[in-house]
């Protein structure tokens, strides 16, 4: 399976391709984490990667993004009693080759893995060429991390949408039987526990990967410089923008 290097369009200086959003605690924790969990989600174009984290960072829905990226969300949690500082790091899409036998993939993307602990990798059941992507993509992080150790989860998303599924049920599962990695069918729109669940497994799989440790990264692994500036004025502008739209549908009927 071979793989295309793609440089991103625009690059800048330093870390700047990666914004840090922090999304508020809930709960609230009153001391420092003594461990950090790192995620990154990969996947084709329009299977709902954003979605997905803000769903599971927030629990609301935005059915309209931007194209992403490579936003760093960071959040605190609750997990099984212990208290962690999560990060989540989205990114920009990945696509087969025209001849698929190969995949596109950012330089980013690359970073993105070696600087992971655990692994979102999502397609759409309503798009068959996003489920081919998963098999090369996984083969692409093993290759990135040939230890085997580090937690994977597969995600069917958009389980909502039944009259357009194009990937069954059963499909799914027997890729990731395949793979040896855990599926969960999730909908952004519709389901926030699917994707709870789904991200609660994995960032669980994680801290117990990293055991007592503070979760930095094994030896080998590239290190990614914290950026200087963490707002969460997108994330506001988007929340006003569907709420607006909404108000206005409301009022026109």
């Amino acid at each position: 399976m071979r793989l295309l290097i793609e440089q991103p369009r625009t690059m800048s200086s330093g870390s700047s391709n990666f914004l840090l959003v922090p999304i508020p605690e809930y709960p609230l924790l009153d001391c420092v984490p003594n461990k950090n969990v790192k995620i990154v989600v990969l996947g084709a174009s329009n299977v709902g990667k954003t979605a997905l984290i803000v769903r599971f960072l927030t629990k609301r829905f935005i059915g309209d993004y931007e194209a992403n990226t490579g936003a760093l969300y960071s959040r605190k949690i609750d997990l099984d009693g212990e208290q962690v500082s999560l990060q989540v790091q989205d990114t920009p899409c990945v696509s087969l080759q025209d001849d698929a036998e190969g995949l596109y993939c950012q330089e980013q993307i690359n970073r993105s893995i070696y600087w992971a602990d655990g692994y979102v990798l999502v397609f759409s059941i309503t798009d068959l060429n996003s489920y081919r992507t998963i098999q090369p993509l996984y083969q692409h992080v093993r290759r990135i991390h040939p230890s085997g150790n580090i937690p994977v989860i597969i995600v069917g998303n958009k389980s909502d949408l039944l009259r357009a599924r194009q990937v069954p049920d059963h499909e799914g599962k027997a890729l990731a039987d395949e793979l040896g990695e855990p599926y969960f069918e999730a909908s952004a729109r519709e389901n926030h526990e699917s994707v709870q669940a789904a991200f609660l497994f994995l960032c669980q799989e994680v801290s117990r990967a990293l055991g007592g440790g503070n979760g930095e990264k094994r030896k080998g692994g590239l290190h990614l410089a914290r950026p200087k500036s963490p707002n969460m004025q997108e994330l506001k502008r988007r929340f006003r923008q569907v709420l607006s739209s909404k108000v206005k549908s409301a009022t026109a009927l």
